[in-house]
């Protein structure tokens, strides 16, 4: 490496490529697999935790949602936009077929957004994934940009032998021995303007690609629908699925033409990675940790945060410089430490991220469900307050248990996921109830009318309709008794990035002899400080897709 490398940030990010392959992960593991110190990979994983995005679990460590800043940064960066994540879903719901965007990514195919469809069989890559060219249909599409030197590469690497282990998102197994060449394809798709995966990735996968194009005419994303020989021929497919796509292609490309660019030479405005960022000073969490926390890889990775504001051609050092805190001389070498590692490229002045940020944990934890998210939030709530912690969605006029913590008591609250009880005698369901417009919440109370499941239940529906009122002004619920006999709860709302009420969060404990006033004043701060953690992590992980709701 150079004598101007960030060492501390070269280390953390052989660590983080390290902790995206593994599972169920250990400190000695990350030794074996980086070659570093023990020592050096503690002091490593401290940084990583202090800064979000590891989470210690016993003698386990694993990756949290917040590290998917660095993959957002890319995604940002690249044009990529919540509007066109959400054409992409519906895009999959029009053609009742899987729908992805990519990008090359050397002489790979790296996925940047996934739409796909419940099935029995359906597709399984995810944002971040890397496939090879010759084994998929964007392949073809971006090899026709290739230079002869990006040929000679490509053709070194294949006759090395089999791509598994560069490209670990593909199934195990033999490749297919009848793989087309792949400089036929790439002059078939210059003819079509289109091209085919007929079964390249395994057999019975089928996929059609069209380019989507800049405002200088180079591919930028290939659009893909992904289907299985069951429900077409590869040609079927094609037939079936091109002129939608190619419609939406024209679209994504007048996107893309009429977004705008801040001047590469202002400093960029705050934005997802930086709102969303832990407050996390690096100087005075080294007075905090001393030698146990790592400042230069707080910097480095602070800086490939800011990345993801390099819209267009990218951001000159004075920008990234200003949007970091950090002097011109190390963000420079920050960012010549992730160029060196593959994660950002420069023209001239002009500083960019590349599409390999999104190696570094993002395919992991794109796959995380909401109850996912939630799970080790509610467990660490459960530890500190020491009573049962649980989050519930609405299921109809029901809430559904989709995470829970208990406490081991002699007295305790038993309930699994999955459980379900009627909203309205619950101060969970109280809390998703609120969430709903007036005439919603009307409509379910009028469908499954409240009955009295204890002596306290409250089946009145304007009494009901004066606590949702008061519920949604207050941002908490309470219950006393009203589900069972000595069992009280005090729930909050978890909400999405647009406000909207998705799930809630409570605490359930008897009911004991106290007044329900210190229960509720007890429980509260810890159950907001848990919610608000939630949504933290929730609004990172649906910037660029849907998280999936039970």
């Amino acid at each position: 490496m150079s004598e101007e490398s960030v060492r501390p940030l070269e280390r953390g990010l052989a660590v983080l490529r390290a902790l995206a392959v593994g599972d169920q992960v250990r400190a000695g593991d990350l030794v074996r697999a980086t070659g570093l110190a023990r020592s050096t990979v503690d002091r490593v994983v401290a940084t990583l935790v202090h800064l979000g995005y590891v989470r210690e679990h016993g003698q386990e460590l694993r990756l949290t949602p917040r590290l998917m800043e660095l993959g957002n940064a890319y995604l940002a960066a690249s044009g990529l936009s919540g509007e066109v994540a959400a054409r992409t879903a519906r895009l999959a719901d029009d053609l009742d077929e899987s729908v992805s965007l990519a990008v090359p990514d050397g002489d790979g195919v790296r996925f940047v957004t996934q739409a796909a469809r419940r099935r029995a069989m359906s597709v399984a890559f995810h944002i971040g994934d890397l496939l090879p060219p010759e084994r998929c249909a964007p392949g073809a599409l971006f090899a026709d940009a290739w230079d002869e030197e990006r040929w000679a590469a490509w053709r070194a690497r294949v006759a090395s032998g089999p791509a598994r282990s560069s490209f670990p998102a593909l199934p195990p197994g033999p490749a297919p021995a009848d793989i087309p060449d792949l400089a036929a394809r790439v002059a078939r798709s210059r003819q079509t303007g289109w091209a085919l995966d007929d079964q390249l990735i395994e057999p019975g996968l089928i996929a059609v690609a069209v380019p989507v194009r800049d405002t200088a005419g180079r591919t930028r994303y290939a659009l893909s629908a992904v289907s299985h020989t069951s429900r077409h021929t590869a040609q079927g497919l094609a037939q079936a699925m091109l002129p939608r796509l190619r419609a939406e292609a024209g679209e994504l490309e007048g996107l893309a033409a009429g977004a705008p660019e801040p001047p590469a030479d202002v400093a960029p405005t705050p934005g997802h990675a930086f709102e969303t960022e832990r407050a996390t000073d690096p100087v005075a969490a080294k007075a905090e940790l001393g030698s146990g926390f790592l400042q230069s890889l707080a910097r480095g990775l602070a800086v490939l945060r800011a990345l993801g504001d390099a819209r267009g051609d990218g951001l000159p050092l004075t920008a990234l410089a200003a949007a970091t805190g950090l002097s011109r001389a190390t963000a420079r070498r920050c960012l010549h430490t992730l160029e060196l590692a593959g994660y950002a490229a420069h023209d001239g002045r002009l500083y960019r991220p590349l599409p390999r940020v999104l190696e570094l944990g993002h395919a992991a934890l794109s796959r995380l469900t909401f109850a996912e998210i939630a799970e080790p939030h509610v467990r660490e709530l459960t530890e500190r307050v020491h009573q049962s912690a649980s989050v519930t969605v609405l299921d109809g006029a029901d809430i559904l248990y989709v995470a829970r913590a208990a406490t081991v008591r002699v007295m305790s609250v038993r309930i699994t996921l999955g459980t379900r009880f009627p909203a309205y005698a619950t101060a969970m369901g109280r809390v998703l109830l609120a969430g709903l417009p007036e005439q919603e919440r009307e409509r379910l109370l009028r469908q499954a009318p409240p009955r009295a499941l204890t002596r306290r239940t409250v089946t009145d529906q304007g009494e009901l309709a004066r606590i949702l009122e008061r519920t949604a002004a207050d941002g908490y619920a309470t219950a006393d008794q009203e589900l069972e006999e000595g069992l009280r709860s005090v729930a909050v709302p978890v909400r999405d990035a647009s406000g909207q009420v998705v799930a809630a969060l409570n605490i359930a404990r008897h009911a004991g002899t106290g007044p329900l006033a210190e229960t509720r004043d007890a429980l509260l701060p810890a159950l907001r400080g848990t919610a608000a953690a939630i949504e933290a992590d929730l609004h990172i992980a649906a910037r660029f897709q849907a998280v999936r709701l039970p």
